[in-house]
């Protein structure tokens, strides 16, 4: 199976029942899921992410509706909800949380918003590690700051976003998703410094150099005892204390390894690998400059065994797609997202391509009962207003 992505009939389906439920017509908005090409799970660690939105994400239909009550529509899901702006009003459906929670920051902000109506679908594939949770946040937050001229920046918008998974989906995440679903630009990739919050665009085009960029969805989310993504910030944040620092950002392995005996094992292993990682997202930014796609490559490979070795977050299913990877001669390849699950990114050199896909899935499919999703990745731009 290949995601074929189809912007005009989901905008179409969401003007449909939009005119039902409301007999009226919104103001269209639309931000993105994202890859990221290296740097996983160091935006919590204070250190670098190089991230790019999609031709992928969601569009939203909004009206202002002259009342205090949101009424939205989950079009995906066959779900309507109606909600008051208030602490209390809370909705019971989870989908909901990120919709009432961009509300409720921006009312903590100060922000001066009322209730509306609105319709929202997205292609963003759930639990593939490309964000659509960042993507739902990202189209509401930027839409309301629209719509009610309410004159927040761009990394205003990113925060509440943010501080929604946090204060309202239970989730303690970094920045990097919803910094990439606000600012992504078409034909870019942006490295992003999570303790400065200074960026920069890379311009991003492999195959000007006889690359592609592709990702294989397990179609797998593994269920997990506890919360997997918020014990692995707590032993970073345990090892940086012990290091007198606030993030693991800017450590060397020779601290670490001057500690070792005042840590556990598995929080010395947690913190070797965002060592690792962060100086392996400015080898990549280098060797992109210099157009050396093969070091880019070979330190995909290298985050991937460091995410399924130490930092523990890959699956039996990833780690066979990375294996089928290598062993086919692509280029690069490595578990995407918070882990357990999802998707792996891979860059392949043209003429392999159709090779891999077609070994990739039938080896798959005979090991796990069933196909991965082959999803072609176009660097894409982020929230905006759609005509």
């Amino acid at each position: 199976m290949i995601f074929k992505y189809n912007y005009n009939t989901m905008k179409q389906r969401i003007s449909e029942k939009f005119h039902t439920l409301f007999n009226a017509d919104g103001v269209f908005y639309a931000s993105a899921g994202r890859i990221n090409l290296i740097g996983e799970h160091t935006d919590y660690n204070g250190g670098f992410v190089f991230p790019g939105a999609i031709d992928k994400g969601i569009i939203a239909e909004i009206e202002l509706n002259g009342t205090d009550k949101v009424n939205v529509y989950a079009l995906d899901l066959d779900e309507y909800v109606e909600f008051g702006l208030n602490e209390e009003d809370k909705p019971v459906q989870g989908w909901a949380h990120y919709v009432f929670g961009v509300c409720r920051e921006i009312l903590k902000r100060g922000g001066k918003i009322s209730g509306f109506n609105a319709v929202f679908a997205g292609d963003v594939p759930l639990g593939a590690g490309m964000s659509s949770s960042a993507a739902l946040e990202s189209t509401f937050a930027f839409a309301l700051d629209d719509l009610f001229h309410l004159g927040f920046d761009k990394f205003e918008l990113a925060r509440i976003g943010q501080s929604t998974e946090h204060n309202y989906c239970g989730v303690n995440c970094g920045i990097m998703d919803q910094f990439a679903s606000v600012f992504g630009k078409a034909g870019h990739l942006m490295r992003l410094d999570c303790r400065s919050m200074e960026f920069e665009y890379f311009p991003f085009d492999p195959g000007k150099y006889g690359y592609r960029l592709v990702l294989l969805n397990s179609c797998v989310k593994h269920e997990l005892v506890g919360s997997p993504y918020n014990d692995r910030r707590a032993s970073c944040e345990r090892v940086a204390k012990v290091l007198g620092q606030e993030f693991l950002r800017g450590a060397t392995m020779e601290q670490l390894d001057a500690i070792k005996d005042q840590i556990s094992e598995e929080d010395y292993r947690r913190a070797r690998y965002v060592i690792g990682e962060e100086k392996r997202v400015l080898d990549v930014c280098a060797a992109l400059e210099a157009g050396d796609y093969e070091t880019v490559g070979a330190r995909m490979y290298e985050t991937h065994w460091g995410m399924s070795k130490d930092y523990e977050v890959s699956c039996i299913e990833l780690d066979y797609l990375a294996g089928i990877a290598h062993t086919c001669g692509v280029s690069g390849s490595r578990i995407m997202g918070g882990g357990f699950g999802g998707c792996t990114i891979n860059l392949v050199k043209e003429e392999l391509y159709n090779t891999f896909i077609e070994e990739a899935k039938t080896a798959f499919a005979a090991r796990f009962g069933h196909e991965p999703v082959v999803i072609d990745v176009v660097i894409s731009d982020g929230a905006r207003k759609l005509e």
